[in-house]
């Protein structure tokens, strides 16, 4: 009786995995482009001096965390994280 709630917890545990795989993939392929039809945000690679020029000061920023620091600017629509001083990643808020 053990090993069939063993089973029973570790399929269930599997199929859990692969459904937040597809939900992530639903999400990434939904995105809105990055242009003027879409959400226009900053390209990975661009630096914070560069991105405070063309998009302006956000509402809100976050300070560094961990190692490598990550910091994040929360502008409408949009944050912005940073790896050092350049975007890692912009992520559209829902």
């Amino acid at each position: 009786m053990k090993g069939l709630g063993l089973a029973l917890m570790l399929v269930a545990a599997t199929s859990m995995s692969a459904y937040a795989d597809v939900l992530l993939l639903e999400a990434i392929e939904a995105a809105p482009p990055n242009s003027s039809g879409g959400v226009k945000r900053p390209n990975s690679g661009t630096s914070m001096t560069q991105v405070k020029a063309k998009y302006g000061e956000p509402e809100a920023v976050k300070g560094a965390v961990g190692e490598p620091p990550i910091t994040r600017w929360v502008y409408p629509g949009y944050t912005v994280y940073f790896e050092h001083q350049n975007v890692v990643e912009v992520v559209v808020h829902r």
